[in-house]
């Protein structure tokens, strides 16, 4: 990349200007940030616990119509199916960690401007099969049925 008189960055090769992240990806690391600052600032483990677990259940309650009903059910699911995942805020949004590593991540279809919700799995999540498998998985509505299949997903991406 080269850098043009406005300082603005461009592709090499290319005439049109690289715009950078967008707004909603700016703001996702900031509240990162924030998150990082604020793990730093807590006391005790237990206390850490509970904090991140406020922090996520209210950013759930912040969340508008269905997303926020699906990050309800997606947190009510999660944490029956695996209590060994804890709570946190991970770029803005809640997701599941073991021993300190997100494993799985609820992503608002709001946030992004997306037409779907998103639940989403890291490296640690144990979901490998074969050469190929999937880590994130589109939500449109949390029914009975969507329930037992994150339940059995979430159960096997802890082991």
């Amino acid at each position: 990349m080269s850098s043009t008189k406005s300082g603005k960055s461009t592709k090499s090769g290319e005439s049109g200007s690289y715009e950078g992240f967008s707004a909603e990806e700016r703001a996702a690391m900031k509240d990162h940030a924030k998150e990082q600052k604020a793990a730093a600032r807590r006391g005790s483990q237990a206390e850490k616990a509970a904090l991140a677990e406020q922090d996520v259940l209210a950013k759930i309650a912040e969340m508008q119509g269905a997303d926020r009903v699906m990050a309800e059910r997606v947190h009510a699911v999660v944490t029956a199916s695996a209590p060994q995942l804890a709570p946190k805020l991970w770029y803005g949004m809640p997701a599941y960690a073991l021993d300190g590593k997100v494993v799985c991540f609820f992503q608002s279809a709001a946030k992004f401007k997306a037409r779907y919700a998103t639940l989403g799995f890291n490296d640690p999540a144990q979901l490998d099969e074969g050469s190929m498998w999937a880590t994130a998985f589109a939500l449109s509505e949390v029914t009975a049925e969507v329930e037992e299949q994150i339940a059995a997903l979430v159960k096997r991406a802890v082991g």
